[in-house]
């Protein structure tokens, strides 16, 4: 089932304790939020288009076939800077995988 998000949308492929996989799609010129998590750490794995990661401080620019590793607590986001869709698959493994363990810094669709 794919969830919807102003960005683009997000598909869980499997979930159990400890780890979840997701295939999340960001649209041309779409970012998901600035944001950082408290009980996971993520890893990402570009599987088609361009995209510009940040991570703390630094920018990242990945295509297809590059990899980031997010650990807990460190602020990130991707940006979708080409012109088709930005897909990745997410790994993410902790000891809470809720959606609500998202502590956003900016957001330009407005969600807290």
């Amino acid at each position: 089932m794919k969830k919807k998000r102003p960005w683009g949308f997000y598909e869980i492929l499997t979930e159990r304790p400890g780890y979840k996989v997701k295939r999340i799609t960001v649209l041309p010129q779409e970012e998901i939020s600035l944001q950082r998590h408290a009980h996971r750490n993520e890893h990402w794995y570009i599987v088609s288009g361009e995209g510009l990661v940040t991570k703390n401080s630094d920018q990242i620019r990945v295509l297809t076939g590059d990899s980031v590793d997010l650990p807990v607590n460190e602020i990130h986001r991707v940006s979708n800077i080409g012109g088709q869709n930005l897909v990745f698959i997410e790994i993410a493994q902790g000891d809470y995988m809720g959606e609500d363990d998202i502590e956003r810094f900016e957001d330009k669709y407005g969600r807290a």
